[in-house]
C-alpha cells in the first residue's frame, strides 16, 4: 500500500484524526494522534517527531528526539474511536541518523525476517500465537510502605457461589472445569463473539473462541498465522481490542499470565514453521512428520529456552505459572500429542502445510515482536549448528519418577534465573544484527532493577499468614 491510498482509505472512511501507534521497549502500545490535514503524503518518508526519554528503556534525556515513521501497509480505521480516526503502526527512527532504532522492538523482528531471508534456509517465518486471558468484572491492588493487597472478582469466579447477588443464578465454573462448557455456564460467549468481529474488522483471520481451563472468564481466541512482523502487529491489535470490547461491557481483560491462585494460567502457546519460496520446510518423514530441518530448529529452541524465558516470559508474575503439576510446561521436552511437553508437534493435520511446532512456554505478557524474533533467531540457530533435540518424550512427564525427572531438563524457574540465562547465552540473538548488545544488555538491566527486584524487596500478604507470630 502506497502513502497516496492510505490517504484515499482515509478520504473514503472520513476520518477526522490520525492515530500513531508504536510499542514501547516493554512492549505497550503508546500514541499521539494528529489532524488528518497533517497526515501528507511526506510524513511517510520524514516522519513526525517526539520525546523518546519519555518511553520506557528508551533515549536518555540528553538525546530524546525521535522520529515515528508510518508504515502505510498497517492502516486501518480505529473501531473504538468516536471520531472516525485513521490507525497507523510505526517504526521508530532516528533523527538524525536516520536509521532505524535498536531498541525499537518492531525494528527487532523487521531484522530478524531480513536475517532468516540472508541464510538462505528460507524466506519466510510462520507465527501462530494463542493468547489467553481472564475477563473479569473487579479488580483493586495497592502498594505502599504500611500495605500491600490485590483483590480481583468475576461473576463467574467459583469462590461466589454463596454469595448474595440478588439472585445468585449458580453456573459457575469450577476450578479447572472451564474448558468448554456451553452458557449458562460459560456467560461470555457474546462478549468473546464481539472481540472476534471487531479483529475481523482490522484485517485479523480469526479462526476459534472458546471459554478456557480456569474458573472466573478465562479465554482463548484464536488467530490464523501470518508472518512475524504482521503477526506481531496483529498481537498488538488483539490485546488492544479485547482490553476495549471488554470495557464497553464494564469488564476488565487481563493477559497478566498468574491472576487466580490455585488455577490455571495464561500462556500463549505458539505455533511456528519456516517456509520457502512457498513450500512448508518442516514436512518430512522423521518424527511426528517432520524433517530433518525442523528437527534441528527444535533442537534450538530447547538449548536455548532458558534464554528465550527471558523474552518469552518476561515478568515476574510469569513463574507463578510455570510451575510444576498445572499444564504450562517447565520440562525442556518435545513430543507429538503430548500437551506436557515444552514443545509439541501438533497431529491434527497430515497436509505438509500444516507441519509446524508449538512452542509452549510463552505467556501473553510478552513483547511480541521480541518473543517472536527470539525463538526464530533460537530455531535458526539449531539449523544452522544442527543441535540434534534428543529423543521425543512420550510420557506423561508429571508422571515420571524422581529419577527420570532428573534426565529432563527445566526452563527458568524465575524472571532472575531467566535473566542469568539470557546474560550468558544470547550469541545466537546477535547474528545479523537482529538484537545488539545494548538490546539485550539494556531488557537485563530494566527488568530487575524496575521488576524483580522490587517485587524480591518487598513483603507479600501471605508472609504474615507464615510468618506474623514467629
Amino acid at each position: 500500500m502506497t502513502a497516496k491510498e492510505v490517504l484515499k482509505i482515509a478520504k473514503e472512511n472520513k476520518a477526522r484524526m490520525v492515530d500513531m501507534k508504536f510499542l514501547d521497549f516493554i512492549g505497550i502500545w503508546q500514541h499521539f494522534s494528529i489532524p488528518i490535514n497533517q497526515l501528507k503524503e511526506d510524513v511517510f518518508e520524514e516522519g513526525l517527531g517526539f520525546d523518546g526519554s519519555s518511553i520506557r528503556g528508551w533515549q536518555p534525556i540528553h538525546a530524546s528526539d525521535m522520529l515515528v515513521v508510518p508504515d502505510p501497509e498497517t492502516a486501518v480505521m480505529d473501531p473504538f474511536t468516536e471520531t472516525p480516526t485513521l490507525s497507523l503502526i510505526c517504526n521508530i527512527v532516528d533523527p538524525i541518523t536516520r536509521e532505524s532504532y535498536s531498541r525499537d522492538p518492531r525494528t527487532i523482528a523487521q531484522k530478524a525476517e531480513a536475517y532468516l531471508k540472508s541464510t538462505g534456509i528460507g524466506d519466510v517465518a510462520y507465527f501462530g500465537p494463542e493468547p489467553e486471558f481472564f475477563i473479569l468484572d473487579d479488580v483493586r491492588y495497592s502498594q505502599g510502605s504500611d500495605h500491600g493487597f490485590y483483590f480481583i472478582d468475576s461473576v463467574e469466579g467459583t469462590w461466589n457461589t454463596g454469595k448474595d447477588e440478588a439472585p445468585n443464578l449458580g453456573y459457575k465454573p469450577r476450578h479447572k472445569e472451564g474448558y468448554f462448557p456451553v452458557p449458562p455456564t460459560d456467560s461470555q460467549e457474546d462478549i468473546r463473539t464481539e472481540m472476534c468481529l471487531v479483529m475481523e474488522q482490522v484485517g485479523i483471520e480469526i479462526e476459534r473462541q472458546h471459554h478456557e481451563v480456569a474458573t472466573a472468564g478465562q479465554a482463548e481466541i484464536d488467530m490464523k498465522f501470518d508472518s512475524l512482523v504482521r503477526m506481531g502487529d496483529k498481537l498488538m491489535w488483539f490485546k488492544y481490542i479485547v482490553k476495549n470490547v471488554a470495557k464497553r461491557w464494564r469488564k476488565t481483560a487481563t493477559f497478566m499470565p498468574k491472576p487466580i491462585f490455585g488455577d490455571n494460567g495464561s500462556g500463549m502457546h505458539t505455533h511456528q514453521s519456516i517456509w520457502k519460496g512457498g513450500k512448508p520446510l518442516f514436512a518430512g518423514s522423521l518424527y511426528g512428520g517432520m524433517s530433518e530441518l525442523a528437527m534441528y530448529y527444535i533442537g534450538g529452541i530447547l538449548k536455548h529456552a532458558r534464554a528465550l524465558n527471558a523474552f518469552c516470559n518476561p515478568g515476574t508474575n510469569s513463574y507463578r505459572r510455570l510451575v510444576p503439576g498445572f499444564e504450562a510446561p517447565i520440562n525442556l521436552a518435545y513430543s507429538s500429542r503430548n500437551r506436557s511437553a515444552s514443545i509439541r508437534i501438533p497431529m491434527y493435520s497430515p497436509s505438509p502445510k500444516a507441519k509446524r511446532i508449538e512452542v509452549r512456554f510463552p505467556d501473553p505478557s510478552c513483547n511480541g515482536y521480541l518473543a517472536f524474533a527470539a525463538m526464530l533467531m533460537a530455531g535458526l540457530d539449531g539449523v544452522k549448528n544442527k543441535i540434534d533435540p534428543g529423543e521425543p518424550l512420550d510420557k506423561d512427564i508429571y508422571g515420571l519418577s524422581p529419577e527420570e525427572l532428573s534426565k529432563v531438563p527445566s526452563a527458568a524457574g524465575s524472571l532472575e534465573e531467566a535473566l542469568d540465562a539470557l546474560t550468558c547465552d544470547h550469541e545466537f540473538l546477535l547474528k545479523g544484527d537482529v538484537f545488539t548488545q545494548d538490546v539485550i544488555d539494556t531488557w537485563i538491566e530494566y527488568k530487575k532493577d524496575k521488576e524483580a527486584d522490587p517485587v524480591r524487596l518487598r513483603p507479600v500478604p501471605y508472609e504474615f499468614t507464615l510468618y506474623f507470630d514467629c
